[in-house]
Formats: structure tokens, sequence, C-alpha cells
């Protein structure tokens, strides 16, 4: 691990230069504290002490982005590139989360600060196996390729019984859809059992396997205590199940890195609660950093959100999103986005001109299920889109030919 060092991008905001402040921030997360104390000789400093690789300024403002911040008559932006040792951390998932993206963001000397990107050694690559399935695993079991898999959510999030889901699994199976997952609301309840959820389900979508030659590809939601979810697992497992779903951020990178060790099925990541980790434009983590550590502990999928989507987010931020998960890590690390929020065919076009990719999942929830025809037309008028948006056909041009897209575009337009 000599010599090898972790590299992290951020946006500050400062009342001090912009070089100072981060030579602060390198000491706080390696070897420094507010004042020199004894033992931090120059052998030490020169051998674990972080170090400011790059600045950028960037313009000034005259008022803080965050509150608490030192007083001062503008505040001076930069994108500051910062090294730290390995030899500090090791390939230790929750310390290299408190060494890129712990205290300094309660430092003083910040009126804003957020991490942008991570660049990691090849050690990590020996430590941590990442996604076991990724694209290709995933592809393969859901027995689709060369375009889209296209899902849906079980609507309502919650209060359907087990049978009520079964039943609107086989709807959906029988319209041909390629996947459909629980709502990250929708886990163990008292309403519809998992293990119960999964024997209804399982049982409609193993005889349609069995009809047809295809096997639905349904993620189950086992985020729970750890144990509970290897229980959860196995249930899905023994059942005949192809996915398992867990809520990231409730579970946590160690949760997710243990259940990667133990799953025999593809992980589906639901970033629930991303939004107060990034949406304040000078605070928190971007995307691009945030998916670099689920692809560490295992995710196979993972949610990017979409264009024109229900949420804050913007479509240039998506698109970054779902570049930043198919590019390159640690030569493998392979995870497949998933499209997802107020998505109807209706986004198709937009979303492959931008990205020009069908290496992804495009999720649709209200945007199917409640599809003049039902679910199942609403799965087959995306599935046109799609066939329309890659052939650069316009929806109202296909839409001609084809009734599901046609009902769709009348309704959702």
């Amino acid at each position: 691990m000599n010599g090898q060092r972790v590299r992290a991008r951020y946006l500050i905001e400062t009342v001090q230069p912009v070089e100072q402040a981060a030579e602060v921030l390198a000491g706080e997360q390696s070897s420094g504290t507010f004042v020199s104390v004894p033992g931090e000789t120059e052998e030490l400093k020169e051998r674990f002490r972080a170090r400011l690789e790059n600045v950028v300024p960037l313009e000034a403002f005259a008022e803080p982005s965050l509150p608490g911040a030192r007083a001062g008559a503008s505040y001076n932006r930069a994108e500051v590139e910062i090294s730290f040792s390995l030899e500090n951390m090791g390939t230790n998932l929750p310390t290299l989360v408190a060494t890129v993206a712990g205290n300094l963001f309660e430092l003083r000397e910040f009126s804003g600060l957020k991490l942008l990107d991570i660049e990691l050694p090849d050690a990590f690559a020996t430590t941590f196996p990442g996604p076991q399935f990724g694209i290709a695993g995933t592809r393969e079991l859901a027995g689709v390729h060369g375009r889209p898999i296209i899902g849906t959510i079980v609507k309502p999030s919650v209060g359907l019984s087990p049978a009520q889901t079964a039943a609107l699994a086989a709807e959906l199976a029988a319209a041909d859809i390629d996947f459909i997952k629980d709502d990250e609301l929708m886990a163990d309840p008292p309403h519809s059992p998992l293990k119960e959820r999964v024997e209804a389900v399982m049982r409609v979508l193993n005889e349609h396997a069995e009809k047809t030659g295809k096997k639905v590809m349904f993620a189950f939601n086992i985020s729970d205590s750890f144990e509970k979810m290897m229980e959860h697992h196995d249930v899905v497992k023994a059942a005949g199940g192809t996915c398992v779903m867990v809520s990231l951020n409730s579970v946590g990178l160690v949760g997710v890195e243990a259940l990667r060790r133990r799953c025999e099925l593809p992980i589906h990541g639901h970033r629930n609660g991303w939004g107060m980790l990034a949406r304040h434009p000078s605070l928190g983590i971007e995307f691009t950093a945030y998916q670099k550590l689920w692809r560490l502990a295992g995710v196979d999928h993972l949610h990017v959100n979409g264009i024109r989507n229900k949420f804050w987010e913007p479509d240039d931020s998506v698109v970054r999103s779902i570049k930043s998960c198919l590019a390159p890590m640690l030569d493998g690390f392979h995870v497949m986005p998933v499209i997802s929020s107020g998505q109807w065919g209706g986004q198709a076009p937009d979303t492959y001109a931008q990205t020009q990719t069908v290496d992804l999942m495009y999720l649709a929830g209200g945007g199917m299920i409640s599809h003049p025809g039902g679910p199942a037309s609403g799965c087959r008028a995306i599935r046109q889109a799609w066939e329309a948006a890659v052939a650069g056909v316009t929806l109202e041009e296909y839409a001609k030919e084809h009734a599901e897209l046609a009902q769709s575009l009348e309704k959702f337009s």
C-alpha cells in the first residue's frame, strides 16, 4: 500500500484564501488537528498527511451558502483535489468514508463543501468483490438483450395483500414485462409479510416461466436488520426468485457489503434518502462519488432518477448519474443504472438521445399501472416508446401503428 493514494475532488466555499482553507481540510482529515501537537513530526506529516494536489479558482460570492461560517466581505469558491495516503485507512470502507466525507463538513472554515468525485487505487479491487451480476449477469437472468430492461414498481406502495400483489405480477408477466420491484416502503409489514408475499408472487411467476420459458425478475425488498436480511434472502432464493432489493442509505455500506458476500442473487440498490446528501448545491456528495462507494459494496443495480422526474433533480444531473454508473471502475465493478421517478414512455427519446445507451433499467410506476388499457398495455406502450427512440422515429409517428403507445400519449403528454 506504500505510495498508493485516494484522491478526492471537492467544491469548497470559504472566506479564507482557498489554498489556506484546503490545507486546513487536508490536515483535519489526516494527521493534524486545530493546533500543533507533539508527535506530528515533519517525517510523519510527509508520510501520512493529506496533500493538496490541485486548485481551480471559481467565482466569489457576497453571501455564504451555509450558516455558521466565519464572516467576511466575500466567499471564495474553488474546486480542489486532495489526496490521502492509503496507509492511513487501508481498504476499509467505513474509514474511507470517514476520511473523504466525515468531519470536514463541520469545519467553520467552509461556508460550502461538497464531495464531487473520488479516485480509488487498485488495492480496493483486491479487497472488495464488487457487483456479482452487474449488467451482463442481470441481462442473462432476465433474458433481455439489446434493449432496456422494462419494469415497474408495485403500486399502491403499501396496502396490497400478498394475493393482490401476486395477481398484479401475473397480469404484468402476461404482458411480457421484464422486471417488477417492491416499493421502498414495502418490506416485511404485518399486512403483507415478506415470506407470504414471496410465496404468492413466485408461484405465479414460476408458472409463467414454465409456460413461456421467461422468468420475470422480481426485486423483493429485504431491507431489515442484517440477520433478517439473510433470512429474507434465503426465502427469495428458495422460492426461485432472481433478485433482492435493499434501501441503501437505511441498511448502510457495511450492511450491503456483508449481504453481498453471502448473497446469491443480484442486489437492486434503492437510493431513497439520497436527496438529503445531495440536494443542496454547496453541501454533501455528488452522485459521481456516491455511486462508487456502492459499487465497492457490491450492488448490481443503482437508482439514478429519470429525465423530467417528479423530484428536484435536473435532467443534466440525471444524465451525469447514468454515465457515471456506466463508466469503468477498477477494471470491472459494472453496475446497471435504474431509471425511475415519474417515468412513462414520453421520456424514452430524450433519455436515449442524451445517453446513447440501452444498458439500463427503465421503471414506471403510475406511468405504467395507470395506463387507460391497464398495466399490461402500459408495459407494451413503454416498450414501443423505446423501440421508437432507438429507431429515431418520433413517438407520434410510431403511435400511428401502436395503439398502446397512442393511448399513453393521449393520457400522459
